[in-house]
């Protein structure tokens, strides 16, 4: 899937990823390919990304929102 994680003031993380694990408001939320639809809000916490290449990277973010379409995950983060 394709990821985009954006901060107000610069782009963190812009690439292809097998896995995301979101700290959403209501528990921790993981996304894969192919994953349906789905717009929520974040807390304060830790993303977790999977790469292609095998590689797992983490962004602390304070909140945010993220939405999920057509195998495209965009987290608005703060």
């Amino acid at each position: 899937m394709k990821l985009e994680i954006i901060k107000p003031d610069r782009n963190i993380f812009k690439g292809e990823a097998t896995s995301v694990v979101l700290p959403g408001i209501d528990g921790s939320l993981g996304i894969l390919n192919n994953h349906a639809p789905l717009i929520t809000t974040l807390k304060a916490g830790a993303i977790q990304v999977k790469t292609n290449e095998g590689k797992t990277l983490s962004f602390e973010v304070k909140g945010g929102t993220v939405e999920m379409l057509n195998n495209v995950l965009t987290v608005l983060a703060e």
